[in-house]
Formats: C-alpha cells, sequence, structure tokens
C-alpha cells in the first residue's frame, strides 16, 4: 500500500475534480432525512400505539434516534444541504434530539478538526480512550456522555463558555443556545408531568439511552488506536461496512475520507473514497471486528 499525506491526494485532484466533489445539494440530503425521519415516525407511531411485542422496537427506533448525531454531524460542516438554513434546521432539531447542542457542538467538533488525533490539542482526546475491559464497559453505557452532555449544556447557560476551542465572540451566542435547550427540555419534562403521559419516555428517553451503546461503539472506530500523526490518512479510520450502517450513519464510516477532504458532502464520500482507497492506513472491515479488535489490546 503506498500512503502518501493527505494534502497530497487533494493536491493531485484537478479542478473539475474538486468542483464534483464538493459540489452541495439539497436532495440526497432531503431525501435521507426524510427516509431516517420517515422510519422514527413509524416505528414511534407502533411503540405509541404499543402493538404487540412493542418494546422490541426500541432498540432499533433508539438507534435510528441517536444515530441522528450524523447528520447533526454533516449539517455543522455545512454540507448537507446547498441551503444554509436547512443546514441550520436540521442541526437544531437533530442536536436537540441527541442532547448536544450544534452551535457549541460545532466550535468543539472544528478543534476536532483542525488538531485530529493529537493528544494535547484535540478535544476529543480530553476523556482519555479506553484501556480497560472496564473502562470500555462504562464508555459504550453512555454514561460519560450523558454526564458531559448535561454539564455543558448546564454550565454554558449559567456562565459564559470557557472552553478553549469557543471564541471570545461566540460564547454569548453559546450561552443563549443553551439556555434555549434546557428551557425546552424542562418545558417538555414539565409538560410530561402534567398530562401524566409516558410516552416521551418511551419515544425518546428511553429509545436514547438503548441506542448510545452503538453511537459510542461506533464513534470509537473512527480514530482508536490510530498512530498520533498529522496525516489525516493514517490518524484516521475508514471502516467497510453494509449499506445499511452505511445509510444510518450518512456514509461517515467512510471517515478518513470526510478528515481529509471535509468539504465533500456525505453523498460524494463513496466517490472520493475511489480516489483515496489505495492510500488509506488504517481501515477495518466491520465495527464488531474493531471492537474484538480493540478488546484484545487490554490487560487479560
Amino acid at each position: 500500500m503506498d500512503t502518501i499525506d493527505h494534502r497530497e491526494i487533494i493536491a493531485s485532484l484537478n479542478q473539475p475534480q474538486k468542483a464534483e466533489l464538493t459540489a452541495r445539494s439539497d436532495m440526497p440530503a432531503v431525501l435521507r432525512l426524510l427516509a431516517h425521519g420517515g422510519l422514527l415516525i413509524v416505528l414511534g407511531a407502533a411503540i405509541a400505539a404499543k402493538v404487540p411485542f412493542w418494546p422490541v422496537l426500541l432498540l432499533p427506533h433508539g438507534i435510528l434516534l441517536i444515530f441522528l448525531f450524523t447528520p447533526l454531524h454533516e449539517t455543522i460542516h455545512g454540507t448537507a444541504f446547498r441551503t444554509p438554513v436547512l443546514n441550520r434546521l436540521a442541526a437544531l432539531v437533530c442536536g436537540f434530539l441527541v442532547f448536544i447542542p450544534p452551535v457549541w457542538f460545532g466550535y468543539f467538533h472544528f478543534a476536532h478538526h483542525r488538531h485530529t488525533h493529537h493528544p494535547d490539542h484535540d478535544p476529543e482526546l480530553e476523556r482519555p480512550k479506553p484501556r480497560t475491559v472496564w473502562q470500555y464497559v462504562v464508555t459504550l453505557s453512555g454514561i460519560p456522555f450523558w454526564l458531559s452532555m448535561l454539564r455543558v449544556i448546564i454550565s454554558n447557560a449559567f456562565r459564559s463558555s470557557r472552553e478553549a476551542f469557543v471564541p471570545q465572540k461566540a460564547r454569548g451566542k453559546v450561552t443563549l443556545e443553551a439556555r434555549i435547550y434546557l428551557a425546552a427540555y424542562l418545558l417538555v419534562a414539565a409538560a410530561s408531568l402534567v398530562a401524566g403521559s409516558d410516552t416521551v419516555i418511551w419515544l425518546w428517553v428511553v429509545p436514547a439511552l438503548i441506542g448510545q451503546p452503538f453511537l459510542r461503539s461506533y464513534l470509537l472506530a473512527e480514530h482508536t488506536l490510530c498512530p498520533h500523526v498529522v496525516n489525516m490518512l493514517e490518524n484516521t479510520r475508514t471502516t467497510f461496512t453494509n449499506r445499511i450502517v452505511r445509510f444510518i450513519a450518512w456514509n461517515m464510516p467512510y471517515h478518513a475520507e470526510h478528515h481529509a477532504y471535509p468539504a465533500v458532502p456525505f453523498h460524494k464520500l463513496p466517490d472520493f473514497h475511489k480516489h483515496i482507497r489505495a492510500h488509506l492506513a488504517e481501515t477495518e472491515r466491520g465495527y464488531i471486528r474493531f471492537q474484538a479488535r480493540l478488546l484484545k489490546t487490554f490487560p487479560q
């Protein structure tokens, strides 16, 4: 395998190729969001109606719900839709449903892109990756994530963000966003209590808890066990998987491709993969195989 720097890959593309790969369009994301959201509505309606064996539906509903993180991710890049307002609206809704404020997440995530897998500067590495079976179980449980996001929302709501990746000029916007989200969550909770309804519990809270371990395991595969180098073809992993996972994750299993050229929209990543696949240093054939590989690195 011939591994070169990701910048060399982009430099090797001519202008028509770059224009084709980075062209934005509303329709692919509209169709993907309608399909993703439509499945959530169908499953949610069946759960709400308590059809026979409805608890079984909580798992697929939860996975689809929590994987709204992936359109959130794409929309904060501004590449999901060509129309900016559609990116902002989708990010607002998806972020609310997965408990991640999009403005704050945008600054967090762009810092991650600037300092991908750098031990001292990548905010994703502020919490160490699991190094024991117990740490792995705790990570997959989602408990550290939920506690972290609770802290972020409450902290940002009541004081200006002090996180280094949030610029001073944006801190007021981050604070306002946190206050709106916190108020909305409290309003939903209060309305449910007044109505004496458990609908929110079964359609949102429980599915989010059930789905979170699947998102955590998916995210672990993106950079864990990759070397701490600058080259995006080495510090980021592409995971080869089936169409169902690629659909739910909005093509983000092509993760080295995304980090190498973030301007490429999700629906163009398979095309960019053809240009880059011979140079990928970190790949895995499936998420289960990656988890098995990770577990083998832990002390026995």
